[in-house]
């Protein structure tokens, strides 16, 4: 990703992102601590965990003055990252209220990483993920979700049709593993499920999207995981994980665990069926379901 070129019109998350990213580098560069970084600036500890975690936006004077600290004294690198900080703090749609109270503050990042990553892989062993479910589809798993309020269910909805159009439009390039257990859960009945089917398949003839299925003989250990996406943004260490479960999500930047969703998404995608057997099944699938 070119940076000069993104910084202006990112998302708030991804700007934090790079902006957390640098700064860890150049505290590393000079071999200061976090612990001495905070002595230095009179600062707690927590203050600086928190700016390199990305869990607070950080001030135009207390960034010029860390990289100051950090031998970071080119006059356009400087400029380039008080930018950056800037974006960081902009708002967006996903900050009014009307969304920020009934989604988690997992999902408000993802809504902001799915709008910028180079690559995003999925895997879910149980259902079509949310940004390609059909209408019809949406609203039956979001019927069934009874720890949501009516007013839950209605921003929820909102939101998936908004990430599906995104996913869409966007130049990100989908790779979607799924267990074949999804094709044969029938949500809403046959007439919903054919919709979603076919709709799968239309996407499985898009350039930007490769969809695999991971078939029963696999074997169990494969699709015993929870849902999950890694996202790249097409830069070297510049990656986040989202992991989602029935009750919660959590989006993770440990290198380790992003290293290791990602060496499993790819024994997955080595082991499931090549995009035209896919295919295939997908569309038998739907023809035997509007038989019916």
């Amino acid at each position: 990703m070119r940076e000069a070129a993104m910084v202006s019109g990112e998302s708030p998350a991804v700007a934090r992102r790079r902006l957390r990213l640098a700064l860890r580098k150049a505290r590393e560069a000079r071999g200061f601590t976090q612990g001495q970084v905070a002595e230095d600036f009179d600062w707690s500890l927590s203050k600086v965990q928190r700016i390199e975690s990305g869990d607070v936006t950080v001030s135009s004077t207390d960034l010029k003055a860390l990289l100051a600290h950090y031998d970071v004294t080119d006059a356009k690198r400087v400029q380039q990252l008080v930018e950056v900080a800037r974006a960081s703090r902009r708002k967006g749609w996903w900050d009014q209220p009307q969304y920020r109270e009934h989604l988690t503050a997992a999902t408000l990042q993802l809504l902001q990483f799915e709008t910028e990553a180079s690559a995003i892989r999925v895997y879910n062993p149980a259902l079509i993920p949310g940004f390609l479910q059909t209408t019809g589809y949406a609203e039956m798993i979001l019927k069934n979700w009874e720890q949501l309020s009516e007013a839950d269910r209605a921003v929820r909805f909102e939101v998936r049709m908004r990430r599906r159009e995104l996913a869409l439009t966007t130049d990100s390039q989908y790779y979607l593993v799924l267990d074949e257990s999804v094709l044969h859960r029938e949500v809403g009945g046959p007439e919903v499920m054919v919709e979603q089917l076919w709709e799968l398949l239309r996407l499985t003839g898009i350039l930007n999207f490769r969809v695999r299925i991971l078939p029963f003989g696999a074997g169990a250990h494969l699709a015993m995981l929870n849902p999950f996406m890694v996202l790249d943004f097409g830069e070297e260490e510049n990656a986040v994980l989202y992991l989602e479960a029935q009750m919660a999500d959590e989006m993770v930047n440990s290198s380790e665990r992003i290293r290791l969703y990602r060496e499993r998404f790819e024994a997955f995608w080595d082991v499931a069926l090549t995009e035209e057997d896919t295919a295939s099944l997908i569309r038998a699938k739907a023809e035997k379901l509007r038989s019916k």
